[in-house]
């Protein structure tokens, strides 16, 4: 199963290399075929080898029109942000933290003072609070890390 894995991870690099874009689109279904695999094996794949720690970003629609976009983030002055989201928030992070790095990215000019207001909005506890309270810390950690993702596209 790891040389199917690595096969597929090294077909869809091969695409991105060739690409002129920083992203490639491609049928679930059509790759899955073309690799005499289940289409759990393509997700396996891109949930393990194309993770944002890795450089890499999934956008996916499902169905029959169904398609992966895969974006390779170029990290230029995002360095800071890939940083943050690599070893600053963690699994979890608490509604101070969160806002502490939102007026840090704020006061490095990393973000805009509208982009910090609707981040901060967006992990605050009345936000949340349809969610329970101990998973409250863990959604907001997952909410920061794509909001970041964002500014590296």
């Amino acid at each position: 199963m790891a040389g199917l894995s690595n096969s597929i991870e090294a077909f869809l690099k091969e695409l991105l290399n060739k690409s002129n874009d920083d992203y490639i689109e491609i049928g679930r279904n059509e790759l899955a075929n073309q690799f005499n695999c289940a289409p759990s094996q393509i997700n396996y794949v891109l949930t393990t080898r194309f993770t944002p720690y890795k450089g890499y970003y999934i956008e996916s629609r499902r169905g029959g029109s169904g398609y992966v976009k895969i974006i390779k983030l170029t990290i230029k002055d995002d360095s800071v942000i890939k940083e943050i989201i690599e070893n600053a928030i963690g699994d979890r992070i608490t509604k101070d933290k969160s806002n502490g790095i939102i007026d840090m990215l704020l006061e490095e000019d990393l973000i805009s003072e509208r982009e910090a207001l609707i981040m901060t909005h967006a992990l605050e506890d009345n936000t949340l609070q349809k969610v329970d309270f101990n998973d409250r810390n863990i959604l907001r950690a997952d909410l920061l890390k794509n909001m970041l993702l964002a500014f590296m596209r």
